[in-house]
Protein backbone atom coordinates (compact mmCIF):
# COMPACT_ATOMS: atom_id res chain seq x y z
CA UNK A 1 0.00 0.00 0.00
CA UNK A 2 1.20 3.63 -1.01
CA UNK A 3 1.72 6.02 2.16
CA UNK A 4 -1.24 8.12 0.93
CA UNK A 5 -3.09 5.07 1.22
CA UNK A 6 -2.13 4.38 4.44
CA UNK A 7 -2.73 7.66 5.88
CA UNK A 8 -6.25 7.94 4.28
CA UNK A 9 -6.77 4.33 6.35
CA UNK A 10 -5.68 5.66 9.42
CA UNK A 11 -7.99 9.03 9.12
CA UNK A 12 -10.81 7.10 8.58
CA UNK A 13 -10.17 4.59 11.84
CA UNK A 14 -9.55 7.36 14.00
CA UNK A 15 -12.64 9.40 12.92
CA UNK A 16 -14.78 6.30 13.15
CA UNK A 17 -14.44 6.98 17.00
CA UNK A 18 -14.34 10.76 17.62
CA UNK A 19 -14.68 11.08 21.07
CA UNK A 20 -12.36 8.29 22.09
CA UNK A 21 -9.69 9.66 19.84
CA UNK A 22 -9.83 12.82 21.32
CA UNK A 23 -9.60 11.94 25.07
CA UNK A 24 -6.41 9.73 23.96
CA UNK A 25 -5.36 13.39 22.42
CA UNK A 26 -5.85 15.09 25.64
CA UNK A 27 -2.33 14.09 27.59
CA UNK A 28 -0.87 15.12 24.03
CA UNK A 29 -2.53 18.56 24.16
CA UNK A 30 -1.79 19.37 27.70
CA UNK A 31 1.70 18.07 27.63
CA UNK A 32 2.22 20.18 24.67
CA UNK A 33 0.67 23.14 25.75
CA UNK A 34 2.39 23.36 29.15
CA UNK A 35 5.68 22.59 27.38
CA UNK A 36 4.94 25.58 25.19
CA UNK A 37 3.22 27.82 27.54
CA UNK A 38 6.29 27.07 29.89
CA UNK A 39 9.72 28.02 28.08
CA UNK A 40 7.90 30.61 26.56
CA UNK A 41 6.96 32.50 30.08
CA UNK A 42 10.89 31.36 30.74
CA UNK A 43 12.43 32.57 27.60
CA UNK A 44 10.59 35.69 28.54
CA UNK A 45 11.82 36.07 31.79
CA UNK A 46 15.51 35.40 30.76
CA UNK A 47 15.47 37.83 28.01
CA UNK A 48 13.47 40.25 30.59
CA UNK A 49 16.29 40.07 33.06
CA UNK A 50 19.21 41.09 30.20
CA UNK A 51 16.89 44.13 29.58
CA UNK A 52 17.23 45.07 33.79
CA UNK A 53 20.91 44.44 33.43
CA UNK A 54 21.28 46.60 30.65
CA UNK A 55 18.67 49.12 32.11
CA UNK A 56 20.80 48.75 35.59
CA UNK A 57 24.03 49.54 34.20
CA UNK A 58 25.92 46.84 32.45
CA UNK A 59 29.63 48.60 34.26
CA UNK A 60 28.42 49.05 37.72
CA UNK A 61 29.70 47.45 40.80
CA UNK A 62 28.00 47.78 43.44
CA UNK A 63 30.02 48.19 47.13
CA UNK A 64 27.53 47.57 50.18
CA UNK A 65 28.82 47.04 54.00
CA UNK A 66 29.50 43.98 54.80
CA UNK A 67 30.41 41.89 58.40
CA UNK A 68 33.54 40.87 59.11
CA UNK A 69 35.03 37.10 60.85
CA UNK A 70 37.45 37.04 63.58
CA UNK A 71 38.01 34.03 65.13
CA UNK A 72 35.21 31.32 63.29
CA UNK A 73 32.98 33.85 64.09
CA UNK A 74 30.94 36.30 62.13
CA UNK A 75 30.56 39.27 63.51
CA UNK A 76 27.49 41.80 63.05
CA UNK A 77 27.46 43.73 60.45
CA UNK A 78 28.87 47.50 61.06
CA UNK A 79 28.35 50.41 58.13
CA UNK A 80 32.13 51.21 57.62
CA UNK A 81 31.72 52.62 53.88
CA UNK A 82 32.79 56.54 53.39
CA UNK A 83 32.27 58.80 50.92
CA UNK A 84 36.33 59.53 51.40
CA UNK A 85 36.50 55.64 50.31
CA UNK A 86 34.66 56.72 47.35
CA UNK A 87 36.63 59.18 46.80
CA UNK A 88 39.89 57.03 47.27
CA UNK A 89 38.88 54.40 45.02
CA UNK A 90 38.08 57.09 41.90
CA UNK A 91 41.97 58.23 42.62
CA UNK A 92 43.74 54.64 43.00
CA UNK A 93 41.91 52.35 40.48
CA UNK A 94 42.39 53.35 36.69
CA UNK A 95 39.62 51.16 35.91
CA UNK A 96 36.79 52.94 37.33
CA UNK A 97 35.60 56.15 35.65
CA UNK A 98 33.08 57.40 38.24
CA UNK A 99 31.97 56.75 41.87
CA UNK A 100 28.90 58.06 43.74
CA UNK A 101 28.30 57.47 47.46
CA UNK A 102 24.52 56.65 48.34
CA UNK A 103 22.42 56.38 51.77
CA UNK A 104 19.04 55.56 51.70
CA UNK A 105 16.43 57.01 53.43
CA UNK A 106 12.58 55.61 53.29
CA UNK A 107 9.95 58.58 53.86
CA UNK A 108 6.51 60.23 53.27
CA UNK A 109 7.18 62.75 50.39
CA UNK A 110 4.05 65.49 50.02
CA UNK A 111 3.71 68.15 47.37
CA UNK A 112 0.91 70.90 47.49
CA UNK A 113 -2.05 68.65 47.51
CA UNK A 114 -0.85 64.62 47.44
CA UNK A 115 1.44 62.80 49.64
CA UNK A 116 3.37 59.71 49.02
CA UNK A 117 6.03 56.84 50.53
CA UNK A 118 9.13 56.63 49.12
CA UNK A 119 13.01 55.82 48.68
CA UNK A 120 15.13 58.86 49.09
CA UNK A 121 19.11 58.42 48.04
CA UNK A 122 21.84 60.73 48.44
CA UNK A 123 24.01 60.67 46.06
CA UNK A 124 26.09 62.77 43.71
CA UNK A 125 25.61 63.68 40.14
CA UNK A 126 27.54 61.04 38.58
CA UNK A 127 24.50 58.62 39.57
CA UNK A 128 22.57 58.99 36.78
CA UNK A 129 25.75 57.92 34.36
CA UNK A 130 26.57 55.15 36.42
CA UNK A 131 23.11 53.67 36.52
CA UNK A 132 22.69 54.52 32.48
CA UNK A 133 19.86 56.62 33.43
CA UNK A 134 18.36 58.84 30.76
CA UNK A 135 15.95 62.22 31.54
CA UNK A 136 12.09 62.29 30.87
CA UNK A 137 12.10 66.05 31.74
CA UNK A 138 14.71 68.59 32.87
CA UNK A 139 17.73 67.59 33.92
CA UNK A 140 20.12 66.19 37.47
CA UNK A 141 20.99 68.83 39.87
CA UNK A 142 24.66 70.31 39.09
CA UNK A 143 28.18 70.04 40.67
CA UNK A 144 27.30 73.38 42.45
CA UNK A 145 24.15 72.11 43.63
CA UNK A 146 26.19 68.98 45.20
CA UNK A 147 28.75 71.87 46.89
CA UNK A 148 26.72 74.00 48.62
CA UNK A 149 23.99 71.11 49.40
CA UNK A 150 21.03 72.90 47.85
CA UNK A 151 17.40 71.64 48.57
CA UNK A 152 17.02 70.21 44.95
CA UNK A 153 15.50 66.89 43.79
CA UNK A 154 15.22 64.51 40.89
CA UNK A 155 12.16 62.60 40.74
CA UNK A 156 11.15 58.93 39.44
CA UNK A 157 8.50 58.29 37.47
CA UNK A 158 6.46 56.69 39.84
CA UNK A 159 6.82 59.74 42.03
CA UNK A 160 5.86 62.06 39.79
CA UNK A 161 3.43 60.22 39.03
CA UNK A 162 1.72 60.22 42.35
CA UNK A 163 2.71 63.54 43.29
CA UNK A 164 1.26 65.34 40.25
CA UNK A 165 -0.46 63.08 37.92
CA UNK A 166 0.00 63.96 34.12
CA UNK A 167 1.71 67.40 34.32
CA UNK A 168 5.45 67.82 34.48
CA UNK A 169 6.43 68.77 38.11
CA UNK A 170 9.63 70.19 37.07
CA UNK A 171 9.84 73.58 38.92
CA UNK A 172 7.40 72.38 41.46
CA UNK A 173 7.75 72.14 45.35
CA UNK A 174 8.14 69.39 47.44
CA UNK A 175 8.44 68.30 50.92
CA UNK A 176 10.88 65.71 52.85
CA UNK A 177 10.32 65.22 56.49
CA UNK A 178 8.81 69.00 56.12
CA UNK A 179 12.36 70.55 54.37
CA UNK A 180 11.21 71.65 50.66
CA UNK A 181 12.74 71.25 47.80
CA UNK A 182 12.33 72.16 44.24
CA UNK A 183 12.04 69.24 41.22
CA UNK A 184 14.78 69.94 38.96
CA UNK A 185 14.15 66.52 36.37
CA UNK A 186 12.36 63.67 35.90
CA UNK A 187 14.26 59.99 35.40
CA UNK A 188 12.80 57.69 32.54
CA UNK A 189 10.84 55.39 33.62
CA UNK A 190 13.13 51.87 34.13
CA UNK A 191 10.17 49.10 35.20
CA UNK A 192 10.35 46.41 37.66
CA UNK A 193 13.15 44.40 38.90
CA UNK A 194 12.73 40.77 38.80
CA UNK A 195 12.01 40.48 42.50
CA UNK A 196 8.97 42.82 41.58
CA UNK A 197 10.42 45.87 42.86
CA UNK A 198 9.95 48.94 41.58
CA UNK A 199 13.13 50.81 39.84
CA UNK A 200 10.92 54.22 39.31
CA UNK A 201 9.87 54.99 43.12
CA UNK A 202 12.42 56.79 44.19
CA UNK A 203 13.65 60.87 45.18
CA UNK A 204 17.35 61.39 44.35
CA UNK A 205 19.06 64.52 46.30
CA UNK A 206 22.40 65.66 46.15
CA UNK A 207 24.73 63.41 49.21
CA UNK A 208 25.54 66.78 50.83
CA UNK A 209 21.95 68.26 51.01
CA UNK A 210 21.00 64.44 52.57
CA UNK A 211 23.52 64.73 55.40
CA UNK A 212 23.24 68.65 56.21
CA UNK A 213 18.74 68.46 56.03
CA UNK A 214 17.90 64.65 56.24
CA UNK A 215 20.39 63.05 58.54
CA UNK A 216 23.24 63.52 60.23
CA UNK A 217 24.77 59.66 59.72
CA UNK A 218 28.22 59.74 57.46
CA UNK A 219 28.34 55.88 57.06
CA UNK A 220 27.16 55.19 53.37
CA UNK A 221 24.56 51.68 52.62
CA UNK A 222 26.22 51.73 49.20
CA UNK A 223 29.29 52.95 47.07
CA UNK A 224 28.26 52.92 43.27
CA UNK A 225 31.05 52.74 40.54
CA UNK A 226 31.58 52.44 36.98
CA UNK A 227 34.20 50.15 35.34
CA UNK A 228 35.91 51.65 32.38
CA UNK A 229 34.87 48.76 30.41
CA UNK A 230 32.54 45.57 30.78
CA UNK A 231 36.00 43.40 29.72
CA UNK A 232 37.90 44.85 32.75
CA UNK A 233 35.28 44.26 35.45
CA UNK A 234 37.22 41.38 36.59
CA UNK A 235 40.26 43.57 37.27
CA UNK A 236 38.62 46.33 38.11
CA UNK A 237 36.89 44.65 41.64
CA UNK A 238 40.11 42.93 42.65
CA UNK A 239 41.38 46.97 42.29
CA UNK A 240 38.68 48.19 44.27
CA UNK A 241 38.58 45.12 46.65
CA UNK A 242 42.57 46.27 47.44
CA UNK A 243 42.07 49.84 47.47
CA UNK A 244 39.52 49.55 50.68
CA UNK A 245 41.07 46.71 52.33
CA UNK A 246 43.97 49.01 52.63
CA UNK A 247 42.13 51.90 53.48
CA UNK A 248 40.49 49.73 56.13
CA UNK A 249 43.62 48.25 57.27
CA UNK A 250 42.63 44.70 57.26
CA UNK A 251 45.46 42.25 57.39
CA UNK A 252 46.38 39.45 55.08
CA UNK A 253 44.20 37.09 56.63
CA UNK A 254 41.55 38.73 57.86
CA UNK A 255 38.05 38.59 55.93
CA UNK A 256 36.62 41.63 53.95
CA UNK A 257 34.29 44.10 55.78
CA UNK A 258 32.74 44.75 52.50
CA UNK A 259 31.20 43.19 49.62
CA UNK A 260 31.50 43.92 45.99
CA UNK A 261 28.53 43.03 43.50
CA UNK A 262 28.09 43.39 39.85
CA UNK A 263 24.59 43.61 38.24
CA UNK A 264 25.31 40.55 36.18
CA UNK A 265 26.45 38.85 39.32
CA UNK A 266 22.87 39.59 40.88
CA UNK A 267 21.01 38.71 37.52
CA UNK A 268 22.72 35.41 37.32
CA UNK A 269 21.25 34.36 40.48
CA UNK A 270 18.00 34.94 39.33
CA UNK A 271 18.55 33.41 35.79
CA UNK A 272 19.35 30.31 37.74
CA UNK A 273 16.17 30.36 39.47
CA UNK A 274 14.04 31.29 36.99
CA UNK A 275 15.80 28.32 34.62
CA UNK A 276 15.50 25.76 37.43
CA UNK A 277 11.91 26.70 37.65
CA UNK A 278 11.64 26.32 33.96
CA UNK A 279 13.14 23.10 33.91
CA UNK A 280 10.93 21.74 36.88
CA UNK A 281 7.80 23.18 35.12
CA UNK A 282 8.82 21.35 31.67
CA UNK A 283 9.35 17.75 33.46
CA UNK A 284 6.06 17.97 35.05
CA UNK A 285 4.57 18.95 31.29
CA UNK A 286 6.65 16.15 30.09
CA UNK A 287 4.84 13.50 32.11
CA UNK A 288 1.74 14.81 31.01
CA UNK A 289 3.21 13.51 27.15
CA UNK A 290 4.55 9.74 28.96
CA UNK A 291 0.92 9.58 30.40
CA UNK A 292 -0.94 10.60 26.54
CA UNK A 293 1.60 8.18 25.12
CA UNK A 294 0.30 5.59 27.72
CA UNK A 295 -2.96 6.80 26.87
CA UNK A 296 -2.08 6.28 23.02
CA UNK A 297 -0.64 2.66 23.30
CA UNK A 298 -3.55 1.55 25.09
CA UNK A 299 -6.11 2.78 23.11
CA UNK A 300 -4.14 1.67 19.88
CA UNK A 301 -4.11 -1.95 21.81
CA UNK A 302 -7.71 -2.15 22.04
CA UNK A 303 -8.46 -1.16 18.34
CA UNK A 304 -6.13 -4.11 17.08
CA UNK A 305 -7.98 -6.53 19.31
CA UNK A 306 -11.42 -4.80 17.48
CA UNK A 307 -9.76 -4.95 14.69
CA UNK A 308 -8.45 -8.02 14.39
CA UNK A 309 -10.88 -9.69 11.98
CA UNK A 310 -10.41 -6.75 9.72
CA UNK A 311 -6.36 -7.24 10.37
CA UNK A 312 -7.41 -11.13 8.63
CA UNK A 313 -9.12 -9.86 5.93
CA UNK A 314 -6.48 -7.43 4.53
CA UNK A 315 -3.78 -10.00 5.19
CA UNK A 316 -5.93 -12.75 3.30
CA UNK A 317 -5.81 -10.27 -0.01
CA UNK A 318 -2.39 -9.33 0.12
CA UNK A 319 -1.55 -6.93 2.97
CA UNK A 320 1.72 -7.33 4.59
CA UNK A 321 3.17 -7.04 7.49
CA UNK A 322 4.83 -4.01 6.66
CA UNK A 323 1.92 -2.33 5.86
CA UNK A 324 -0.06 -3.43 9.13
CA UNK A 325 2.81 -2.55 10.89
CA UNK A 326 2.97 0.87 9.17
CA UNK A 327 -1.18 1.43 9.50
CA UNK A 328 -1.09 0.95 13.11
CA UNK A 329 1.96 3.19 13.83
CA UNK A 330 0.37 6.00 11.11
CA UNK A 331 -2.44 6.00 13.31
CA UNK A 332 -0.36 6.62 16.54
CA UNK A 333 1.53 9.82 14.84
CA UNK A 334 -1.41 10.89 13.25
CA UNK A 335 -3.13 10.95 17.32
CA UNK A 336 -0.10 12.19 18.70
CA UNK A 337 0.78 15.61 16.09
CA UNK A 338 -2.78 16.14 15.88
CA UNK A 339 -2.62 16.30 19.81
CA UNK A 340 0.44 18.02 19.75
CA UNK A 341 -0.96 20.78 17.06
CA UNK A 342 -4.00 21.80 19.27
CA UNK A 343 -1.33 21.68 22.32
CA UNK A 344 0.87 24.06 20.34
CA UNK A 345 -2.26 26.43 19.86
CA UNK A 346 -3.35 26.03 23.61
CA UNK A 347 -0.07 26.93 24.69
CA UNK A 348 0.62 30.21 22.19
CA UNK A 349 -2.84 31.80 23.49
CA UNK A 350 -1.87 30.63 27.12
CA UNK A 351 1.20 32.20 27.45
CA UNK A 352 -0.23 35.89 25.08
CA UNK A 353 -3.20 35.36 28.30
CA UNK A 354 -0.20 35.25 30.42
CA UNK A 355 1.79 38.42 28.94
CA UNK A 356 -1.68 40.15 28.59
CA UNK A 357 -2.95 40.18 32.49
CA UNK A 358 0.22 39.61 34.33
CA UNK A 359 2.49 42.33 31.93
CA UNK A 360 5.03 39.46 32.32
CA UNK A 361 7.43 39.30 29.21
CA UNK A 362 6.75 36.10 27.21
CA UNK A 363 9.37 34.78 23.84
CA UNK A 364 8.36 31.70 22.17
CA UNK A 365 10.96 30.61 19.78
CA UNK A 366 11.08 28.65 16.49
CA UNK A 367 13.20 26.07 18.46
CA UNK A 368 10.81 25.59 20.96
CA UNK A 369 8.21 24.42 18.83
CA UNK A 370 10.14 22.68 16.58
CA UNK A 371 11.67 20.60 20.02
CA UNK A 372 7.79 20.13 21.26
CA UNK A 373 6.05 18.86 17.73
CA UNK A 374 8.87 16.48 17.26
CA UNK A 375 8.68 15.60 21.15
CA UNK A 376 4.96 15.00 20.22
CA UNK A 377 5.77 12.79 17.34
CA UNK A 378 8.91 10.89 18.95
CA UNK A 379 6.20 9.77 21.83
CA UNK A 380 3.52 8.26 18.86
CA UNK A 381 6.56 6.57 17.51
CA UNK A 382 7.75 5.00 20.96
CA UNK A 383 4.04 4.26 22.12
CA UNK A 384 2.58 2.98 18.85
CA UNK A 385 5.28 0.62 18.03
CA UNK A 386 4.18 -2.32 19.97
CA UNK A 387 0.86 -2.40 19.29
CA UNK A 388 1.72 -2.23 15.61
CA UNK A 389 4.44 -4.78 15.43
CA UNK A 390 1.38 -6.95 18.11
CA UNK A 391 -1.09 -6.12 14.79
CA UNK A 392 1.85 -6.82 12.31
CA UNK A 393 2.05 -10.38 13.90
CA UNK A 394 -1.12 -11.79 13.55
CA UNK A 395 -1.64 -15.07 12.09
CA UNK A 396 -4.04 -14.24 8.96
CA UNK A 397 -5.91 -17.29 9.49
CA UNK A 398 -6.37 -16.87 13.37
CA UNK A 399 -7.30 -13.27 12.78
CA UNK A 400 -9.92 -14.38 10.50
CA UNK A 401 -11.65 -16.92 12.72
CA UNK A 402 -11.51 -14.08 15.83
CA UNK A 403 -14.82 -12.74 16.68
Amino acid sequence: MGFLTILKIAYSALTRNKMRSALTMLGIVIGVGSIIAMTGVGAGAQQEIDNQTAAFGTNMVTIRAGGRTEGGIRLVKTNNLTPEDGEMILRECDLITAQTPAIRLVTSVVSAERSWGSQIFGVNTSFTRIRNWGFQSGTMFTDQDYRSGNKVCVLGTTVAANLFGQNDPTGEIIRIQNVPFRVVGVLEPKGQLAGGQDQDDLIIIPFTTFLKRLTGKSELDYLYVSVRTSQDMNAAIEQVRNTLRSSHRIPAWGDDDFSIRTQDQVNEVAKSISKTVSVLMIIVASISLVVGGIGIMNIMLVSVTERTREIGIRMAIGATEQDILMQFLVEAIVLSLMGGVIGLIIGILTAQAVETFTQWSVSITGMSIIVSMSFSASVGIFFGFYPAKKAASLNPIEALRFE
